[in-house]
């Protein structure tokens, strides 16, 4: 039996699926019904009262009557036999809508000249095509001061705000994140700020402003003053915060680095692909006379659907800040080795320089002295430049895009399951899913949107998720129906292997190994990139995949991590998952790039390369989009750097590598180039370029660089490269096998020590970040968390410091009391005064010591 109905609206008979709202049957004719407060995303509302029809029922006889008054659209469910008349045909309906926009714009200020929204605003639209010529309003309109800074990010105008409650509905319902909410009556109710005397909070409730870490990374000249509490008492530091100033459809809510920049009729806008993450994100790229002003969230319902992360939406300014390179730059070095000063060189010199030093150090007929390293965010087309590179131009698999932490298990696992798979895993399949598990991955704060997606599932379907973590952050804790599997960081393996195969285990992962046997395919097991770090975790994971038939989706944090893998920019791998060692895979390629032979040996990690140049196996590498703090042990990356004959650096701006680059090649950022991502999905994510400028794209630098060596790439233009990548088909030949690595024992711990547990926050120190101070305004505040345990143990109490020390260094937080498991730290990776990597020298899983810190001390890195 079918679940459709027939209705009628406006004397057309259409068919809709039981339960459709009225507005979207309408929508589904082409009849366009004004509305403020509706949204496709987000659950009826009925509060603006603009969308209002004239309908009539079929009573039990059959007769039609009609409802006593107009009905909202937006909030009324479709019934078999329904008759609607909208504004087209019923002078009621007009009459109430043209009533409903009227009172709205009793107090809404007359600002349309120097208001955000000026130009795209449905407010306006809609006074023009369903309000009356004429405003019959004389008194005085009322006022607010304004504007209210909701955070040092969103700004607030409430005399502009017309109700609707699209921002705290998706404050409550998507992101989870109550920052803002309805107060007061009548005439005086507005949308604002959480206020103790209206919402019923304690007498002692404060508001008070950010922390001095987050003020300081705002910058003293704010236009605004600080944030202001959540509900919860806490600052408000939600990622998605932005989404509501593209829904809010009139001006009250505002970007404080956007605000009063520029009208939409003066921007050109480019749709593009996100790269702060690997959801590959849609988004729109808005500039002016050479410059973003703003990105807004694409409408792309299977991957991000009209959401986007804060970073994905206000971090672009990294590429224009100061130290922004446009013009080749070599250094000359003295007869002693000793550096000089870098200085500006035409493209011919620095090609000549650098083809003359890789050359020298790189002989494919011997033995090579030449690594390749990049970046974690490239595009497709760079991935594959860089790795035909390395074996065509340098003759070598000394090429890792891993920058860090990385093992030979996890590579041999992604050739064996994820490369050349296409895509497995999906959005959608984590929303249809009945069982998620999270192992080594924080959606929220390493996958934005995939947070949205599993949120979204948990809330309205019947979706259980499960972490295998220290401690339940305060993403998972907004997902509903979750569980952590308390874990300590390096027991991941063990976890994973008694969901496999041991009967005794604790009650939670009985069940849940039940439940992974049950569900099968509806079964995922989601594995971030930190998974790389437990030796046996991937091994355990093979087999509890084969024993249960779950899937798994591996979600690396950066976008070209992907691409690397497909496209071969890993030591073990050519494009495709076809592995170096097989002969047939070799000779394919060899023909497919016009060479004889290419190198059979596998090649070097990122790790081993940087080992080697500083023993002297390598003296030669060409570096592209690589941030040496995060790699693992940036103190040892720079003295292999500082210690190579000769580094060639290929970079948008200034970077830690720049003071050891012999020569320095400039390439675009992704606003200024054309290409495409690979997301976690395995779904290509093409994007067209926004701005035009001299930058070239790094294929096109390689190509140039290879031509000069005399051992040609071919990847010049975009669509020689993509040429190059749709001959090369799929690879159905051996794989590399599936890793059996043995769990680590567990470690044994002295008094004071603990073990480290670290990962990145959303919103960090990263090199991407820089240049927005009032996005910088809106990151968490670093902690350093710790179970109650271990804080008595310690003596130390909640808020008080404490310092995490290796004999590299320490870092001294506030400690945060979480439940968590005893002898166990949690710090943030690379935030203000918490640079893991740097400072300790440390990676989750490693010993450290605890000790009481000292107010002079807190917030440092010694």
């Amino acid at each position: 039996m079918s679940d459709d109905i027939t209705i009628n609206i406006d004397g057309i008979d259409t068919s809709v699926p039981r339960g459709t709202l009225v507005i979207r049957a309408a929508e589904k004719l082409g009849i366009d019904i004004p509305r403020f407060c509706d949204h496709p995303l987000l659950e009826p509302a009925g509060a603006c009262r603009q969308c209002l029809v004239d309908v009539e029922m079929p009573d039990r006889e059959g007769n039609l009557r009609p409802m006593p008054k107009p009905q909202a659209s937006c909030t009324l469910a479709a019934s078999d036999g329904m008759v609607i008349r909208t504004q087209l045909t019923s002078p009621t309906a007009d009459k109430a809508q043209k009533g409903v926009l009227e009172l709205l714009l009793i107090n809404h200020p007359l600002d349309c000249p120097i208001c955000d929204k000026g130009g795209e605003c449905p407010l306006q639209n809609q006074a023009l095509s369903h309000g009356h010529p004429d405003s019959r309003f004389t008194d005085v309109k009322r006022t607010f001061p304004k504007p209210i800074n909701v955070s040092t990010q969103i700004l607030l105008d409430r005399e502009r705000c017309v109700l609707c409650q699209r921002c705290t509905r998706f404050s409550k319902q998507i992101a989870g994140d109550a920052f803002i909410d309805l107060q007061k009556r009548g005439a005086m109710q507005q949308i604002g700020r959480f206020d103790a005397t209206v919402l019923g909070f304690d007498d002692d409730y404060q508001l008070d402003g950010l922390s001095d870490d987050a003020t300081a990374l705002a910058g003293p000249d704010l236009p605004v003053g600080p944030a202001e509490l959540d509900e919860a008492g806490d600052t408000f530091s939600s990622y998605f915060s932005g989404n509501t100033i593209q829904i809010c459809p009139v001006g009250a809510l505002t970007s404080a680095a956007y605000r009063f920049r520029a009208r939409p009729f003066d921007l050109v806008s480019t749709p593009a692909i996100a790269e702060h993450d690997s959801s590959g994100s849609a988004i729109r790229v808005d500039h002016r006379r050479g410059s973003v002003l703003r990105r807004l969230a694409g409408n792309d319902p299977a991957v991000n659907e009209e959401w986007i992360t804060d970073k994905d939406r206000f971090a672009f300014t990294w590429h224009t800040a100061p130290g922004r390179i446009t013009t080749p730059m070599v250094r000359e070095r003295g007869t002693d080795g000793f550096r000089g000063e870098l200085r500006e060189a035409s493209w011919n010199e620095a090609l000549q320089l650098a083809a003359r030093g890789l050359t020298q150090a790189a002989n494919p007929d011997t033995t090579t002295h030449a690594g390749v390293l990049t970046g974690g965010r490239l595009t497709i087309e760079d991935s594959y430049a860089y790795a035909t590179f390395a074996r065509v131009a340098l003759g070598t698999n000394d090429i890792d895009a891993r920058a860090r932490v990385a093992s030979t298990e996890e590579e041999h696992f992604l050739g064996a399951h994820i490369a050349g798979r296409g895509v497995t895993v999906t959005f959608a399949d984590l929303e249809q899913a009945a069982h998620v598990v999270l192992v080594g991955y924080e959606p929220e704060e390493e996958g934005g949107v995939v947070f949205l997606r599993l949120r979204k599932a948990a809330r309205t379907g019947t979706l259980r998720t499960w972490a295998i973590a220290p401690f339940a952050s305060r993403g998972l804790q907004r997902i509903d129906n979750s569980t952590l599997l308390a874990t300590r960081p390096g027991d991941e393996a063990t976890v994973l292997h008694q969901l496999a195969h041991t009967d005794e285990a604790p009650a939670e992962i009985v069940d849940l190994r039940t439940a992974l046997h049950d569900a099968g395919k509806d079964a995922i097991i989601v594995v971030g990139e930190r998974l790389a770090g437990v030796p046996g975790a991937y091994s355990a994971l093979t087999t509890l995949t084969q024993a249960t038939g779950a899937r798994v989706a591996w979600i690396p944090r950066r976008i070209g991590e992907r691409a690397a893998l497909e496209m071969g920019a890993l030591p073990t791998l050519l494009p495709g998952g076809r592995p170096v060692t097989d002969p047939s895979a070799r000779v394919d390629l060899a023909a497919h790039w016009g060479v004889d032979t290419l190198p059979s040996q596998p090649g070097r990690s990122t790790s081993e390369i940087l080992a080697a140049l500083s023993s002297g196996e390598l003296n030669s590498v060409l570096i592209g989009g690589l941030e040496l703090a995060d790699l693992p042990d940036p103190d040892a990356a720079r003295n292999a750097l500082d210690v190579a004959d000769f580094v060639v650096s290929l970079e948008v701006r200034h970077s830690d590598v720049t003071p050891y680059a012999d020569v320095i090649l400039p390439v675009a950022p992704p606003s200024e180039k054309a290409g495409a991502y690979w997301n976690w999905e395995g779904r290509v994510r093409t994007f067209g370029q926004a701005l035009t400028t001299n930058a070239l794209p790094d294929h096109r630098v390689l190509a140039m660089l290879a031509d000069t060596i005399g051992r040609p790439t071919g990847t010049h233009t975009l669509t020689e490269v993509r040429a190059h990548i749709d001959a090369l088909g799929p690879w159905d030949g051996t794989r590399l096998e599936t890793p059996h690595t043995p769990a680590p024992s567990h470690i044994a711990l002295h008094q004071g020590e603990a073990i480290l547990a670290t990962w990145h926050l959303l919103l960090d120190d990263g090199a991407l970040q820089v240049g927005e101070r009032f996005l910088a305004g809106t990151a968490k505040t670093p902690v350093a968390r710790i179970s109650a345990d271990t804080a008595a143990a310690i003596g130390v109490t909640d808020g008080h410091p404490v310092t995490v020390s290796t004999p590299r260094g320490s870092i001294t937080l506030p400690a945060a009391i979480t439940t968590m498991p005893r002898d166990v730290v949690w710090l943030p990776q690379r935030s203000p005064g918490s640079h893991v990597y740097t400072t300790l020298g440390a990676t989750a899983g490693d010993r450290v010591t605890l000790t009481p810190g000292t107010p002079e001390t807190e917030g440092k890195d010694q």
